[in-house]
């Protein structure tokens, strides 16, 4: 069994979208952002950094102790290498999905991420600061959409490279992108969200998060926004 210590958000998605693939059991543990249980004592014995995901594996490949993981792409090594599922065995297709999953979370990701404060949640609006990330992440989905040219998925085969990207391409409307001048980005993004493990993993956001309120309060701003070092002594 597996503690999955999890938000509805694109990182979140990630996760459950691989345990919904591989049919590893699974216990969600909700943790949320909002209310600030991302600074809670116990959750930081595990998330140093103070961000969801992570997860806690108690049963793990070698025995001993349970082993948590955070950080969502680490996660996503970690399952892929316990399962042996969606990360190729051989040198050069394991390569592949790893340079691609590490350009996920070190740049469609944060960049992403930047595009989704600065246009949303920002309470103030800066031209330059929209400009700069809607352009970029611009940039990003056409990186993306290059490669998807001439392969069916990012490395070939369905991979924790997909399973990483696709949930930062679910909000592209938020984040003022248009899939139809990505075409072949658009064709994956819909061949990955028919999916029914996908579509199932999205439904387990649900049960912790049934409505999304339509605008963030206050009081989320400051915990979401208004953090220190202060907050993981």
């Amino acid at each position: 069994m597996i503690d999955l210590h999890y938000w509805p958000t694109p990182n979140g998605h990630k996760i459950t979208m691989f345990l919904e693939e591989t049919g590893v059991p699974y216990r969600l543990v909700a943790v949320n952002i909002g209310t600030g249980d991302q600074f809670k004592p116990e959750f930081l014995k595990i998330a140093p950094n103070n961000r969801m995901p992570a997860i806690v594996d108690h049963e793990p490949l070698q025995g001993g102790a349970p082993i948590s993981i955070f950080e969502s792409g680490a996660i996503l090594l970690y399952l892929a290498e316990k399962t042996g599922r969606f990360l190729p065995k051989d040198i050069r297709g394991r390569v592949d999905v790893l340079q691609w999953l590490f350009w996920q979370v070190g740049g469609l990701g944060p960049m992403a991420g930047q595009n989704h404060h600065f246009v949303q949640y920002a309470p103030e609006k800066l031209q330059y600061a929209m400009d700069r990330y809607v352009n970029e992440t611009n940039r990003l989905y056409g990186v993306l959409n290059k490669r998807l040219a001439d392969h069916e998925f990012i490395a070939g085969e369905y991979s924790i490279a997909d399973m990483a990207s696709y949930p930062w391409i679910v909000p592209h409307e938020k984040q003022q992108q248009n899939l139809d001048d990505f075409p072949h980005l658009k064709r994956w993004f819909h061949a990955i969200k028919q999916r029914p493990a996908t579509a199932r993993a999205y439904e387990k956001g649900k049960t912790v998060r049934p409505e999304v309120p339509p605008a963030m309060t206050e009081a989320e701003r400051k915990v979401l926004f208004g953090q220190t070092a202060a907050n993981v002594k």
